[in-house]
């Protein structure tokens, strides 16, 4: 499987064509009968994590089960030609998935190959949840730290927060140097674990997704960066 994420910038003029495309971009991506699960997300400030909406980043992510059907759509499909017209930035990123618990939507979108292996070179993380609606003032108010915690921890490249709702339907997309990067983090950082144990007192969420990802390749940049220029920083 090839799961492909693609975060793009538009200009401030172009935005009312990002809200658009949110509405008709949906039609080629139900008829394409290749793309085993797909997306149209909106994103944070500055497409970061915890911030309050932002207009002009958006994204797509898409599933595959070969590498010549991920290419076809990059090459021909409106939604990616809407995307790049419209768009001033873009940062694409394919993954194959490592490990994956939990659903999206009621599904379970990453589908793990037997042959897959621990990577020891750069993961990728998506985390995503669906956040009762009774629960996000609480939500909210915890979970600005544990953002704040992941962009100032080592091991840590990039990370992006995307959504289909800016308050109830989250994921948060993240870069590691290596997988125990990832791992101190999640479980030795006391903002991170804390807000995943009140995570399970309090039942934040209705539906919640893990998935980790070896990197196959990225392009572009994200507010001006790209994971090289990041780690020659």
């Amino acid at each position: 499987m090839i799961v492909a994420l693609t975060i793009t910038k538009f200009n401030r003029i172009t935005i009312p064509f990002a809200f658009l495309g949110m509405a008709i971009l949906r039609i080629p991506l139900w008829l394409n009968n290749k793309c085993k699960f797909w997306k149209l997300m909106g994103s944070g400030k500055d497409a970061q994590v915890d911030l309050p909406p932002d207009f002009r980043h958006w994204a797509i992510l898409t599933n595959w089960e070969t590498r010549d059907d991920c290419d076809a759509f990059y090459n021909k499909s409106l939604p990616i030609k809407w995307f790049r017209f419209f768009g001033s930035e873009e940062f694409t990123i394919l993954l194959n998935p490592l490990s994956s618990h939990g659903l999206w939507s009621g599904k379970q979108p990453f589908v793990v190959s037997k042959n897959s292996i621990k990577s020891t070179n750069q993961i990728a993380v998506i985390t995503r949840a669906a956040i009762k609606f009774s629960k996000v003032k609480d939500f909210r108010s915890n979970i600005k730290r544990a953002a704040d915690a992941m962009r100032k921890a080592d091991g840590f490249i990039l990370s992006a927060g995307v959504g289909e709702n800016p308050f109830l339907d989250q994921a948060t997309f993240s870069i590691w140097t290596d997988a125990q990067s990832m791992k101190n983090y999640a479980y030795k950082s006391h903002d991170h674990s804390d807000v995943i144990k009140l995570t399970r007192e309090r039942q934040w969420y209705s539906e919640e997704l893990f998935a980790r990802f070896e990197i196959i390749e990225s392009s572009g940049t994200l507010n001006g960066l790209s994971i090289t220029t990041i780690n020659n920083l």
